[in-house]
């Protein structure tokens, strides 16, 4: 009699020596998921998933450039004069460093940042604090003054850091004039500058195109800057510097190049050594958010930059409480299990609009899976860039 699988879902952690230019990163990662194989004594099984977090693939790929690459494209592309900056995300190791490189690249820098909170959600403010303040932070422009006036200084609930101070004195100590206005409206900026660089994520596109009908002379969103190799740096084609990360002071690690043969390199050897045949990706950051900081996570461009065929899409599945409680609510024990799993088995191959589905998370794959990843890896000490996911397409029924 065949044995009843017990666990349904499970993320590992998988450890994997320290990755530097130029290693073979295909092998490394399957050298590393069939040790830990061998080591918990633990099996591989068709469809399993193996992550690889963005950062050590960029890394294997030599994927920087310096503050100083940054600065002579801004320059060539903006004029090196008045540049507006519009529309950052708080971040040290996301947008600082990024700013130092812009700064170099400019005469003036007029930086309109976002309020109450900039695009991922860190808060410069609390909505309590507009409220007793009586703004509009839909249609009201506030300079520096009127800011400090109405709110003093705010540091960030998690990292104790008045980015607003911090990204003017970084602009002025890289030799650039600096001012700072708050605003909402991306057509603001043009009352101050007409050549503009946008630096929202995901919003990039409509920004762009607001202030290009609106007049501006030149702009550029974070994917138009470092595009393109400078003196011989890295660059990152389709994303430039969005999804980047600073590395030493004067450094900047880009996001990956494209990737979409190392992802097939491992689903290949994998095939080649064990007989399964496994999905493969590349994540980054997850796509949740965080209830207390209200913060959320996705700060790159995508969850994948690259990942194989078998990931593309939704789940499609059944909710499970739906089922028992209305279809199937008159049975009980075997006759329920089996009548559940009737319906899994008999499933429609898309169950868009079938009120038997509603609740079960319609997402991409990608998203879904790589927000787990995320969260098994983290992005500290743990030593796990490696993630290995199995049971994740199994059901009831498996």
């Amino acid at each position: 009699m065949k044995k009843e699988r017990k666990v349904g879902t499970v993320s590992r952690g998988v450890r994997c020596p320290i990755i530097r230019e130029g290693d073979d990163l295909a092998m490394i990662v399957t050298n590393s998921v069939l040790e830990a194989v061998e080591s918990e004594g633990f099996e591989l099984r068709d469809r399993d998933v193996i992550a690889v977090t963005e950062s050590i693939v960029a890394r294997s790929q030599g994927n920087y450039c310096s503050v100083d690459d940054i600065a002579e494209d801004v320059k060539a592309k903006l004029g090196g004069e008045t540049v507006g900056v519009i529309f950052p995300i708080m971040s040290r190791n996301r947008f600082a460093i990024c700013l130092r490189g812009i700064a170099k690249g400019a005469k003036k820098i007029v930086l309109m940042l976002s309020y109450p909170s900039d695009e991922v959600g860190n808060a410069l403010l609390t909505w309590d604090q507009i409220d007793d303040a009586g703004i509009n932070p839909y249609s009201d422009v506030l300079s520096l003054e009127k800011y400090r006036e109405l709110f003093g200084e705010n540091v960030h609930e998690f990292t104790g850091v008045d980015y607003v101070d911090y990204y003017k004195s970084l602009i002025e100590e890289c030799g650039a004039e600096a001012e700072i206005v708050f605003a909402n409206n991306a057509r603001t900026i043009l009352n101050y500058a007409d050549h503009i660089i946008n630096c929202d994520i995901h919003t990039r596109k409509r920004t762009k195109r607001i202030l290009m009908e609106a007049g501006a002379k030149v702009v550029c969103s974070l994917d138009d800057l470092m595009n393109a190799s400078i003196n011989g740096s890295g660059c990152n084609e389709k994303y430039g510097l969005l999804g980047s990360n600073k590395s030493t002071e004067d450094q900047i690690k880009l996001f990956p190049r494209e990737c979409k043969d190392l992802v097939l390199d491992i689903q290949g050897r994998i095939m080649n050594a064990t007989g399964k045949h496994v999905e493969v990706m590349v994540y980054g950051d997850g796509a949740f958010k965080d209830p207390q900081g209200k913060i959320w996570e996705l700060a790159d461009p995508v969850v994948s930059p690259a990942f194989t065929d078998g990931l593309i899409g939704t789940p499609n599945e059944l909710k499970l409480k739906y089922l028992a409680d209305n279809d199937f609510k008159d049975l009980s024990g075997e006759e329920l299990k089996e009548a559940i799993s009737k319906s899994i088995r008999e499933k429609d191959g898309s169950l868009v609009g079938n009120m038997a589905s509603q609740g079960t998370t319609p997402r991409q794959l990608t998203d879904l899976i790589g927000s787990l990843c995320d969260l098994t890896s983290g992005s500290g000490d743990k030593g796990t860039p490696i993630v290995l996911v199995q049971g994740y397409f199994d059901n009831y029924t498996n």
